[in-house]
C-alpha cells in the first residue's frame, strides 16, 4: 500500500525535532550535573540547579512528545488500519508526564518571573546609586552657569576621591545691575557635607535676597548653621555682589581661601573677612568694596586648587595669580581650565581633594 505523503512528511519533521530536543536535553542534563557538582563544593548555586533540572525536564518530554507523534505518524503513513491509531494514543504518555510535572514548571516560572523582578529591581537600585553623586554634584556645581548680561562666566569643578562632594559655587542676579557669585566648601568627604553644602547654598540665597550687605548675610547664615546644623561641619564660603551701576564689588569671606581680582593692570588679594561658618556662633563678619572696571576678572576657587601637593610642596596661592597675570584677557572659561591644568601636572595626577573654581569678568 502506498504511503501518504503529508503523514511521511509530518513523521520526519517530528521525528528531526524529537533528535534535535533529544540532543538538547542531554546537554542540559549533563549542565544540571556541573551545577549540581558546583553547588555541592561551593555550597552555593541550588537556584541554578533548580532551574537546570526543570529545564532538562521540559527538553525530555518535547523530545519523547515529538518522537512518538513522529513514530505514530510514520505508521499511520503505511496503513488504513484502524490500528495505526495504536501509537497516536502513546501521545498520552508524554500528555501524563506533562500533567505531572506541570506545577513544578509552574513554580520554577513564577520564581524565574519573581527573580527578575527582584534583578531588575537590584540593577535600578545600582544604577540611582551612581548617578546620585553626580545628580547631587550637579545641584552643588553645576556645569551649566546663567547667561547675565554684561559677564563673562567660566568654571570648572573636578571631584577628589570621594563620590560625595562638598564644594559648591552660585551666580545668580539679587537686582537690577547686581550679581552674586558665590562659592564654599564643607569640611569633610560624604554624604553630610554634601548636605550641609546644599543646605549653605540654598540658604545663602535667600539671605542675598533679603540683604544688600553680603557680610549681614553670612552672620544671619551663621547664625542659622550653628544652631541646626553639626558643628563638624565647618564651612568656608565666599560672597562678592557685583554693583555694575555702582562700579564697584561688595566681598565678604568666612575663612574662605583668598580671591583674586585683576583690576587695572595688576593681582589685588581679597582675603577672609571672618571666621569659618559655625566655628564661633556668635563670630562677625564684614564687607569691603573695591572699584569695578570693564575688563576686570575676579577669580575664585576652593582649597583642593590651592593646596594640591607635590611632595611636600603645595601648588599655593601664588602660582594661582602668577598664572592669571600671563594672560588676563584670556576667556573666563579658559583661565578656569588652565589652573586646574596646571594644579594637575603641579601634582603629576589626579587631584585629591574636590577642586572648585569659578572665574567672572566684567565686559
Amino acid at each position: 500500500m502506498d504511503a501518504q505523503p503529508w503523514l511521511a512528511a509530518a513523521a520526519v519533521l517530528c521525528l528531526v525535532a524529537g533528535f534535535l530536543w533529544t540532543r538538547a536535553a542531554v546537554r542540559m542534563s549533563r549542565a544540571a550535573r556541573r551545577i549540581e557538582a558546583e553547588t555541592t563544593v561551593t555550597g552555593s548555586g541550588s537556584d541554578a540547579a533548580e532551574l537546570a533540572r526543570v529545564a532538562f525536564d521540559k527538553d525530555l518530554h518535547n523530545a519523547v512528545l515529538y518522537v512518538v507523534v513522529g513514530v505514530g505518524l510514520a505508521v499511520a503513513s503505511w496503513s488504513r488500519s484502524p490500528w495505526f491509531e495504536v501509537p497516536l494514543l502513546l501521545v498520552g504518555a508524554p500528555v501524563a508526564l506533562t500533567l505531572r510535572i506541570a506545577p513544578r514548571i509552574f513554580d520554577e516560572a513564577r520564581h524565574s518571573e519573581n527573580r527578575t523582578i527582584v534583578e531588575q529591581r537590584a540593577e535600578e537600585v545600582l544604577v540611582q546609586q551612581d548617578l546620585a553623586p553626580r545628580r547631587w554634584t550637579e545641584r552643588l556645581a553645576p556645569e551649566e552657569l546663567p547667561s547675565i548680561e554684561g559677564f563673562e562666566l567660566g568654571r570648572v569643578y573636578e571631584p577628589g576621591s570621594g563620590l560625595m562632594a562638598g564644594d559648591f559655587y552660585d551666580v545668580y542676579p539679587t537686582g537690577p545691575g547686581r550679581l552674586a557669585c558665590v562659592i564654599g566648601d564643607v569640611a569633610g568627604h560624604g554624604v553630610e557635607p554634601s548636605i550641609t553644602a546644599f543646605q549653605v547654598k540654598y540658604l545663602l540665597r535667600n539671605f542675598l535676597l533679603q540683604y544688600r550687605d553680603p557680610a549681614q548675610a553670612l552672620e544671619e547664615l551663621n547664625g542659622v548653621l550653628s544652631v541646626t546644623g553639626r558643628p563638624e561641619d565647618m564651612v568656608s564660603c565666599c560672597v562678592v555682589v557685583f554693583d555694575t551701576e555702582a562700579g564697584t564689588i561688595r566681598h565678604a569671606s568666612a575663612g574662605h581661601p583668598t580671591t583674586w581680582l585683576w583690576h587695572d593692570g595688576g593681582m589685588r588679594a581679597l582675603r577672609s573677612t571672618g571666621p569659618l561658618l559655625t566655628l564661633d556662633p556668635q563670630g562677625s563678619y564684614y564687607s569691603r568694596e573695591v572699584p569695578l572696571a570693564p575688563g576686570d576678572l575676579l577669580l575664585l576657587y576652593t582649597d583642593g586648587l590651592a593646596e594640591a601637593r607635590a611632595g611636600g610642596q603645595l601648588f599655593g596661592e601664588e602660582r594661582i595669580a602668577q598664572i592669571v597675570r600671563r594672560d588676563p584677557g584670556q576667556a573666563a572659561e579658559t583661565v578656569a581650565k588652565a589652573l586646574l591644568a596646571a594644579a594637575r601636572d603641579f601634582a603629576a595626577g589626579r587631584l585629591a581633594d574636590d577642586v572648585a573654581i569659578l572665574v567672572v569678568r566684567r565686559n
